[in-house]
Formats: C-alpha cells, structure tokens, sequence
C-alpha cells in the first residue's frame, strides 16, 4: 500500500522515493519536537512553582529541542559537508538582501542571550518604550508597558513587542542592572514666613522613617554591583536639600526607594508630612499667591526707608491716586 502510495507520488510529481521519504521523515521530526516540547511543559508546570525558574526552565528546553531537530533535519537533507556549506552559503547571500530587519532582530536575540544586558523580570526604557520584560523569543522580546499616561511609572495594562533588532540602534536603560533601587525626590515648597528650620528638621526625621530599612540592603547590593561595575555613593542615607525659589523655600527630599514602590513610597512620606505640618502654625505650604508689601510696616529695620522717603512717598501716592 505504502509502496502504491510513493509510486503513484512519483508518477504524478515526479519526486523520487528518496526525496519522499527525507519529506515525511522531517515533518515527523517536527511533529516529534513540538509535542515533545510540549510534555516537557506539563512536566514543568507541574513540578516548578516559582513562575521565574519555571520560564526559563521552558524556553532553555524549547530553544535545545528545537535546535537538535534542525540539525537532525539538515543531516538528512545535506549527506556531505561540501554540499551543506554550498547550501548555508547561497541561502546567507539572499537571506541577507531579502531578509535584513529578520535577521537583525535574529543577531539582537543573540546578543541578548550573551550579554544580558536585561532579563525576563527587568524594568528597562528601550529609547521610547519603557517596562517590565515579560517574554522573549527569538524575533522580539515583550514588555508590560509603564508610564506613558499613568504617572509615577505604574503599569498601563498594555503589552508592547519590541524587536530585538533595536537593541543595537536604541538607548538602553535598566533599572535592575547592577543597582536595585532608585533615588527619588520629593520637593515640598513653604513660605518665606514660615519655621523653615522647623520644616527641614520635620521632613528629615520622616524621610529616615521611610527609609532607614532599605539602606543596609542597599549597601550589600553596591557591594555586589561592584564586583562589575563602578558604582559607588558616599551616602545611601536620606537627606533634605534646601533652596530659594520665587514662591518661597524648597525642601526636595532625596531617598532610596524599591524599583517598583516609587509611588507607594512617595504617597506614604506625603502623608506623614501633611498631619505633621497640620501640627504646627508657624509652617505653611506656599502656592502661587499674590500680596502687597509694604516695607515700612514689614520691612527689617536696617531696611525700612527713613521719614523723609516716607513722606516723600505719601505725597507721590495722593498724587497718583487723588481720589484715594
């Protein structure tokens, strides 16, 4: 019957037995692979329940049987070197033409695989893309976008493929690489009139509240990041910068905070400084306000103008406003 079958291919196609057998044994090396893949996936879902171990353990077992069923297939087709290295190098050349931005996003995937510069589980910023790395294959690499309309870079629910390719034309930022936390600001603005002293002292003593428990974690990991790379910091410590503004007088709290707790974070030290504030009647927030000063009554007394300038600009001030 088997027999009848090929004779009658041959016949009608003109393929040789040969050939016909090298088609049917290839497709059965692939039907093999993929349900052989997909045991290897029960087996793992079943045995590992950390979801991390469990990806990588998939994809390093996908990637091993399909690449031993390539080569399998290529022994078949390709009986001496000579004709395999004829074959590899006229496929390459038109590969090459046809097929640029596939083969890009092929030597990325490689690249990724080699260097690492991030991995499944990283919050990266890839030019204008920015997220959490959830998948990678072999033409592209997904991520769970963050930012964009949401602020404070929380997730916006929307999965973006990225091709590997842009690894070698794009900026690549990742916020887990060698150090795993992040300096964030909080500024909080108060009046010229207000207790600034006071405030400075209040926002230094929440701030350390906040974060005191990530400074020691924080020390072992750049203790660890600079076996690879040269970072260093003079202090991991919180602390309250002070400045002049327009409006009045800047105190920007700058602390460390977990890679994926900045808004949490910054809501919480929020809290803690509006009741604190609400305690005290000599610190006030400042806003776009307007007032009128007037530095005989306000000024320092080193400033205030003398008797005569006062006169001297009663009259000017009847004079511009008669009917005042």
């Amino acid at each position: 019957m088997l027999v009848e079958l090929t004779n009658n291919i041959n016949e009608t196609t003109g393929l040789s037995h040969e050939l016909q057998w090298k088609i049917i044994i290839s497709v059965g090396i692939f039907v093999f692979s993929w349900l052989l893949q997909y045991l290897v996936s029960v087996f793992l879902a079943n045995k590992l329940e950390d979801p991390k171990i469990r990806y990588r353990w998939k994809k390093t077992g996908s990637y091993t049987i399909y690449a031993l069923g390539i080569f399998i297939i290529i022994g078949i087709w390709f009986d001496g070197i000579k004709d395999l290295a004829t074959f590899v190098g006229l496929v390459s050349a038109g590969m090459a033409v046809a097929m640029k931005e596939p083969l890009e996003n092929l030597a990325g995937w490689g690249f990724i695989l080699w260097r690492k510069p991030f991995e499944v589980g990283d919050r990266i910023q890839l030019g204008d893309y920015k997220g959490d790395v959830i998948d990678q294959r072999l033409f592209m690499f997904t991520l769970m976008e963050v930012g964009n309309w949401v602020q404070e870079e929380q997730s916006t629910g929307r999965i973006i493929n990225i091709p590997n390719g842009l690894i070698f034309t794009q900026v690549l930022a990742n916020y887990n690489k060698g150090f795993n936390f992040l300096w964030n600001e909080i500024p909080v603005l108060v009046t010229f009139e207000s207790d600034w002293e006071k405030a400075l002292e209040i926002l230094d003593e929440i701030a350390n509240k906040h974060t005191v428990h990530l400074t020691k974690q924080a020390e072992q990991n750049i203790k660890k990041a600079a076996e690879n790379f040269m970072i260093f910091y003079s202090y991991l410590t919180p602390k309250v910068y002070l400045s002049v503004v327009d409006s009045g007088v800047l105190l920007t709290i700058r602390y460390l905070c977990e890679i994926k707790r900045r808004r949490g974070s910054a809501e919480e030290i929020w809290k803690d400084i509006l009741k604190e504030f609400a305690k005290h009647d000599n610190i006030d927030f400042a806003y776009p306000t307007q007032r009128a000063y007037y530095n005989p009554i306000e000024g320092k007394n080193g400033t205030k103008p003398s008797k005569t300038d006062i006169s001297i600009s009663t009259i000017v001030k009847d004079f511009l406003n008669p009917g005042k």
